[in-house]
């Protein structure tokens, strides 16, 4: 497993409200370990949600006894969850803070995805193909029909997600699994990509750079920037 993480603030943003988590050795009983979070709420609140998801699903995960990944996600997800909402009620500053959360834990051939909001999972095989369904009300218009994929990207609505962590006292997280094999690539990306590049500019990127995930990584970055970098803009690339 080779494996590659970047945040950047973009273009727009003064400041960096992304926090990334790239571990490909063991944390608890998980082999390996990755994480985007995308905060949500003023410049401090944003930052502090998604930092203290990342902190605290990783600190479940290294003390949790359950014994099946997806039990274990779940319940870590649900203690951040917690963490956030009861950090915000506590201080008018942070009020209504949360953070969009994707997730992986790569065992053999499987690959276990946590998502909630609209930061995305891609698998790279023989084509790009979006893992993870963004909980957003763009997707919802996709899904009843109301709009084209094509258009989620441009819609005046793009930024409004249906789901998210610390905003509510319970949480519902998509988990499940998928096949993976020696060399897929997976990226984890928050929106700041992912509402800058077509999927079609991001495959060939990471096509392109495949045998170089730093270089492929760095690319997604400063196109992203070229396009506008009108959000933070993170990233992680794992080749199996």
């Amino acid at each position: 497993m080779n494996t590659f993480s970047i945040t950047d603030t973009g273009r727009v943003r003064t400041s960096n409200q992304d926090c990334v988590f790239c571990e490909e050795n063991a944390v608890g009983s998980f082999p390996n370990l990755f994480l985007v979070a995308d905060g949500m709420g003023g410049h401090q609140a944003g930052d502090m949600a998604s930092r203290i998801c990342v902190e605290e699903v990783v600190r479940q995960i290294q003390a949790t006894d359950r014994k099946t990944p997806v039990s274990v996600l779940e319940q870590a997800i649900s203690v951040a969850n917690q963490k956030i909402y009861q950090t915000a009620i506590q201080d008018k500053a942070l009020e209504g803070m949360g953070t969009t959360l994707v997730g992986t834990m790569i065992e053999g051939n499987t690959a276990y995805i946590v998502n909630i909001g609209d930061s995305r999972l891609y698998q790279l095989r023989d084509t790009l193909r979006q893992i993870t369904v963004d909980h957003s009300l763009v997707e919802e218009m996709v899904q009843s029909g109301e709009i084209q994929k094509n258009e989620m990207r441009t819609h005046p609505n793009k930024n409004i997600i249906t789901r998210a962590l610390g905003t509510d006292t319970a949480v519902r997280p998509d988990c499940f699994e998928i096949e993976v094999q020696e060399g897929d690539v997976l990226l984890l990306c928050s929106d700041g990509l992912s509402n800058m590049l077509e999927d079609n500019q991001i495959e060939n990127i990471v096509r392109e750079n495949a045998e170089d995930l730093k270089q492929a990584g760095e690319s997604l970055v400063r196109q992203a920037n070229d396009a506008g970098g009108k959000d933070n803009i993170s990233v992680i690339l794992i080749r199996l």
